[in-house]
């Protein structure tokens, strides 16, 4: 670089005024500056540019860390085997399959699982794979017509075969249909010792 082109650049725009600098030489002093600048400034940039890059690198790097050694502290845990559980539903009287009959399953001790609820199809049948082998419940049958059926069983392996005999209603007793004998009885034993009674005799 000129001598003259160096010790020029040093200075500002308005101290350049103030000197008597040939027109040859304003162009190149004012590129000089502005290219001064423009490097600092993309060195600014480099600088934040690298600085993000190595922020996010290791954010990455503790985020997959952590995972890493959630991974490690939580053993996985197989779902339990179920059983496949077949129940049939049939008259007592004569055998026949009992359909559209509301087969309810209440688990034992297991508080939240809720109930489950099938229905019987023309055989009478209702199957159910998902109940974990071990655990007991409590089957429910309600069908029209018959009495609720109820009875607790224990899931010991992985078929189980359940077959429920519905009985019917058993008939209710009624005074109707069996009226009181007592009453007459009473009554007829009443009159009888009335009119087997001896009047007095009469007064002399």
């Amino acid at each position: 670089m000129h001598p003259r082109l160096r010790s020029f650049s040093r200075l500002g725009y308005s101290e350049l005024e103030a000197l008597e600098v040939p027109s040859g030489f304003w162009p190149r002093v004012i590129h000089k500056q502005s290219q001064v600048a423009y490097n600092g400034k993309m060195l600014q940039l480099r600088r934040l540019f690298k600085l993000t890059i190595f922020s996010s690198v290791v954010v990455l790097c503790a985020a997959a860390h952590a995972q890493d050694a959630d991974k490690r502290g939580r053993k996985y845990v197989p779902p339990p085997d179920t059983a496949h559980v077949s129940v049939a539903v049939i008259k007592d009287t004569n055998g026949k399959p009992v359909e559209n009959a509301a087969v309810i399953f209440h688990m034992v001790g297991e508080e939240g699982k809720g109930n489950m609820e099938l229905k019987t199809n023309e055989e009478g049948k209702a199957i159910i794979d998902v109940i974990p082998i071990g655990d007991t419940v409590t089957l429910q049958v309600i069908a029209n017509g018959f009495q609720t059926y109820g009875q607790d069983y224990k899931i010991n392996s992985d078929t189980k075969e359940i077959v429920v005999r519905l009985k019917r209603p058993a008939r209710q007793y009624s005074t109707y249909d069996h009226p009181a004998t007592s009453a007459s009885t009473n009554s007829g034993q009443g009159s009888g010792s009335q009119s087997g009674q001896t009047p007095p005799p009469p007064k002399q």
